[in-house]
């Protein structure tokens, strides 16, 4: 089958298939005469797999990791269970960084009057947090107003 198929019987866009050759996520499938892409149930098998990861929100690092402990037969079920751990546990670090975001916003649309004046202290912390690179650093920035 083509690409528009196997991104169609997959779930994964065509551009996503190049993408995850290119990386050599998935195997590189047959070549027709004509030099196109063949892919057959293999690939399309390995493609909803990492769909299924990506759904998940695992990175495309982590999958190639596990779709090497999908190719050895001989893997632990163990390697495979502590990768599933570590990314519960990242996502739950996240869970928790956004609930911090989230809470912070709240406490300072709380303090803001939401009238005509310019005054503001959404964006007064905003302000005062300039500089700092990442979202964690500008939850601290917030800090101030708590």
């Amino acid at each position: 089958m083509n690409i528009g198929e196997a991104a169609n019987l997959s779930g994964v866009s065509a551009k996503m298939i190049r993408y995850y050759e290119d990386v050599a996520l998935i195997r590189p499938p047959a070549r027709n005469q004509n030099g196109y892409r063949a892919y057959d149930e293999s690939n399309i098998h390995e493609l909803r797999f990492i769909r299924r990861a990506r759904d998940l929100g695992v990175t495309v690092e982590q999958i190639s990791g596990l779709m090497h402990l999908w190719r050895d037969r001989s893997r632990a079920s163990s390697d495979v269970k502590r990768l599933a751990l570590e990314h519960v546990a990242a996502l739950e670090a996240k869970q928790r960084e956004i609930a911090e975001m989230a809470n912070t916003l709240k406490h300072l649309a709380a303090n803001c009057q939401g009238d005509g004046r310019p005054d503001c202290p959404i964006i007064e912390s905003l302000a005062d947090g300039c500089g700092h690179a990442s979202p964690r650093h500008l939850g601290k920035g917030f800090g101030k107003l708590r």
